[in-house]
């Protein structure tokens, strides 16, 4: 079992292409169910917070593949952000 308080220390990567995401900062839950819905990433702060930030990114929970002593790995299909500059490359 994994708490949630785990997670947010986890930085997100997607396992097709090595892009990263961001750190984990909420999780959102489906209120019929009570199940995680979907983990959801801060968006970059712009001009160091003075700007606000940039959209958050939402990924829903069946795209989370594997968690990891650091990481949590997601699948997400390529057309999803192809276009998105919110992914590094790892280097």
């Amino acid at each position: 079992m994994i708490r949630f308080s785990d997670l947010r220390l986890k930085e997100v990567i997607c396992v097709r292409d090595g892009g990263r995401f961001g750190y984990v900062g909420d999780l959102e839950f489906d209120p019929d169910s009570g199940r995680v819905a979907a983990v959801v990433i801060p968006g970059r702060l712009r001009l160091f917070g003075l700007l606000g930030r940039e959209p958050e990114t939402r990924i829903p929970w069946e795209r989370v593949t594997r968690f990891g002593e650091d990481t949590v790995l997601v699948d997400s299909p390529a057309e999803w952000f192809e276009d998105d500059e919110k992914r590094r490359p790892l280097t």
